[in-house]
């Protein structure tokens, strides 16, 4: 906490230093998302919430090469009181992993006092310092560091991904980083890192040295990220094939590979590639095969295989094997827009259905609709539930969502 009040007194001093030709910007959005959750269990209770987000950017690039940015979030949630407590998804990704301290997420009401209906969220997602000079950009502070060229799931990005269900995937959470980015050439760059975990803790935090190039009209990146005690190799290409574009993003991981007893047989792969393709000026689509070796074999495996360091630290949020998912997006009329995913389980037959429509209000304010809905074997009602399929097991969820930016 210390830490954090130090580096927002910086912020404000810095820009208190009167440099001719200083740029100040400030801007930002409210966001409202209205969920309903209808359990895959008979006879539970649909639950639902109404999330308020109102978030605040600035920032102030100097004459000098050196520039700074500041986010903060804050966020009243009205929602049903379980929904504090569990996600309904069984499934998540912890969010705020790699800072090395941190505002309390919810700061009403307190940790220790009982849950209602109504509670009070805020994040300071972003705080960096940037310089820029001939030779690399250096940044220093919290901000979103994300990799890969899949559409929906990325590999190579074991930071911070966005789970399928997200709603809100308009900005990466930050994290607390070193980074130092060299441009090679035109179209190419060494990208390298030092990410901070809780108290600095080595077992907590992460690095990474990535390269990235465009030959043979191919766009390339390699890395290496060590992430708690993991290794991290990771492949990533992107490229024409006649009208349609093509990727495929590789990472192979290393489990425990900075430990003395590392456990090569949890070491696994997971791998994403697909096409995409613009069916004229209102249609595009595209489909993506997603490998994830860490996952099990059987449905009546997915929760004990849960305990993997894939899961716990890996950002692994899918339980099977192999997956489709195709997509699509139709411009209905100039301000109406539709767009549809699907995830599909291969090996247990279920599948998770994205709708969605939006409608452009008014320049910068967005009214939308849609849901996620589940199709394959529900879980039966005993007193410690068994999976029978992945997205069978998942809750059908609606919802509506309003957004204006200024």
């Amino acid at each position: 906490m210390r830490t954090t009040l130090l580096l927002a007194i910086c912020l404000v001093t810095i820009p208190c230093v009167e440099i001719a030709n200083a740029e100040f910007q400030i801007g930002g959005y409210y966001k409202n998302f209205f969920t309903i959750f209808d359990s895959p269990l008979e006879n539970e209770p649909v639950t639902g919430a109404v999330v308020n987000r109102c978030r605040l950017n600035l920032s102030y690039a100097f004459a000098a090469p050196i520039s700074f940015a500041l986010s903060y979030d804050f966020a009243p949630r009205v929602q049903d009181p379980s929904l504090f407590s569990e996600s309904p998804i069984a499934v998540s990704i912890p969010p705020h992993q790699y800072r090395v301290v941190d505002l309390e997420s919810r700061f009403y009401p307190n940790e220790n006092d009982p849950t209602g209906s109504v509670g009070i969220y805020h994040n300071l997602d972003r705080a960096f310092v940037e310089f820029s000079t001939d030779f690399a950009d250096i940044s220093v502070g919290r901000d979103a560091i994300a990799w890969g060229s899949a559409r929906v799931v990325n590999p190579t990005d074991v930071l911070t991904p966005f789970t399928y269900d997200q709603l809100d995937t308009e900005d990466r959470i930050g994290v607390d980083a070193v980074r130092v980015r060299v441009p090679i050439g035109a179209m190419g760059e060494w990208d390298t890192g030092y990410i901070f975990g809780e108290g600095f803790k080595f077992e907590k935090s992460a690095f990474y040295l990535r390269s990235q190039l465009n030959a043979a009209e191919t766009d390339f990146s390699v890395s290496l990220v060590g992430f708690q005690k993991h290794l991290l190799a990771g492949l990533d290409m992107a490229r024409g094939i006649g009208g349609a574009g093509f990727w495929l993003e590789v990472a192979y991981v290393f489990v425990e590979s900075f430990a003395r007893d590392a456990d090569t047989e949890s070491n696994y792969l997971r791998a994403s590639t697909g096409l995409d393709y613009s069916f004229g000026e209102k249609t595009y689509g595209f489909i993506e095969y997603h490998y994830n070796g860490a996952g099990a074999k059987a449905p009546e495996n997915y929760i004990a295989n849960l305990d993997q360091p894939a899961y716990t630290q890996g950002s692994v949020y899918l339980m099977g094997i192999h997956y489709l998912a195709p997509g699509f997006s139709y411009q209905l009329t100039p301000l109406i827009s539709s767009s549809g995913q699907m995830l599909f389980n291969l090996s247990d037959l279920s599948i998770w259905v994205g709708p969605q429509v939006e409608y452009n209000i008014a320049e910068d304010i967005y009214l939308s609709a849609g849901g996620f809905l589940n199709i394959g074997k529900r879980l039966e009602n005993k007193k410690t539930p068994e999976f029978q399929s992945e997205f069978g097991s998942y809750p059908n969820v609606i919802f509506t969502s309003f957004r204006a930016y200024f």
